[in-house]
């Protein structure tokens, strides 16, 4: 298991490459709350995503050997970027199968920085197969969207950051953030247990994709009953490993709709004038939902990326 120092290590190692991205509140949606709430904004982070740092800390532990034949990944989009976005950082290639259902814009984002990208069908059977085929022709590395202890070790710096900028003056009483594969909550909780012990995690999840729910009930990796969600980030399923921090040290996991989570996405857009995707919006929709329990409680939310479609509004 990852240790105080360990956290602290991949922040130290990230650092010249990552942002310290702000930490940001909403007199208005407190007010909606009844509760004070900061917004940990990895939605200015490179690559528009927090994936940057569990990416580039994975990254800069590779041996020089391993740095020639570059890095390989699976991703929807963000996590790829991240892969992408680090071996243009330490100049080697990287290989990111993506799939074919991906936003475009998460596509042509890590085009651009400079990965080959290779598109499968969209399940993870496909992903999986796809990306052991380009690692055995190019014999690259496969760094693992979440389950590998590097990406959750880089995931949780983005919570010491939040609990040592928090601007309230208060102690939090609960930290949320969203759940896809595990690795931003399994370091996200492991992050605040070691800085903040007495503060509660709870993990965000869509109706649309709710298997960590059921794995943390049944103490197993389970599927989800159903795949239809627009936060298109939080397909993935966990992995033991994640499973085993979320038993660990997550609280609980609550889930929030589809139309729940537009309801919050639109509500920072207008509010905080700034632009998160679908998946972002989860530990938000998740608040509004169940506002009764957060009342006067100081409240830090990790909001995950920005990587929007914007074709999607502008034609």
């Amino acid at each position: 298991m990852l240790t105080r120092q360990t956290l602290h290590d991949a922040h130290d190692r990230i650092r010249p490459y990552i942002h310290r991205t702000p930490c940001l509140t909403n007199q208005t949606i407190d007010q909606m709350v009844g509760a004070s709430i900061v917004f940990k904004c990895e939605n200015f982070q490179k690559i528009g995503a927090f994936k940057a740092r569990g990416g580039m800390n994975a990254a800069l532990q590779l041996t020089d050997q391993e740095k020639i034949n570059g890095i390989a990944t699976h991703s929807s989009g963000n996590h790829g970027q991240a892969v992408a976005f680090a071996a243009r950082q330490l100049g080697m290639p990287a290989y990111v199968v993506m799939p074919r259902t991906a936003p475009q814009v998460k596509k042509d984002a890590v085009r651009g920085y400079g990965a080959h990208v290779i598109e499968c069908e969209p399940t993870l059977a496909a992903r999986e197969a796809t990306v052991a085929d380009v690692i055995a022709r190019t014999g690259a590395t496969l760094i693992h969207p979440y389950d590998d202890d590097h990406v959750i070790a880089g995931q949780g710096t983005a919570t010491i950051e939040l609990i040592e900028d928090n601007p309230t003056g208060k102690p939090f009483d609960v930290i949320l953030a969203p759940v896809g594969g595990g690795g931003l909550i399994s370091g996200t909780a492991l992050a605040t247990q070691l800085l903040s012990p007495s503060t509660r995690v709870i993990g965000a999840e869509p109706e649309g994709a709710a298997d960590a729910i059921l794995s943390l009930k049944s103490g197993q990796v389970e599927k989800a009953p159903y795949i239809q969600t627009i936060a298109d980030g939080l397909m993935a399923t966990l992995s033991e490993r994640t499973l085993g921090y979320i038993r660990q040290y997550v609280h609980e996991i609550k889930l929030a709709s589809d139309d729940e989570i537009r309801a919050a996405q639109r509500l920072v857009w207008e509010r905080m004038k700034i632009i998160i995707e679908p998946s972002c919006a989860v530990p938000l929709a998740v608040v509004l939902k169940y506002k009764n329990e957060f009342t006067d409680q100081t409240i830090g939310i990790i909001l995950t990326g920005g990587n929007v479609d914007l074709g999607k509004y502008f034609s």
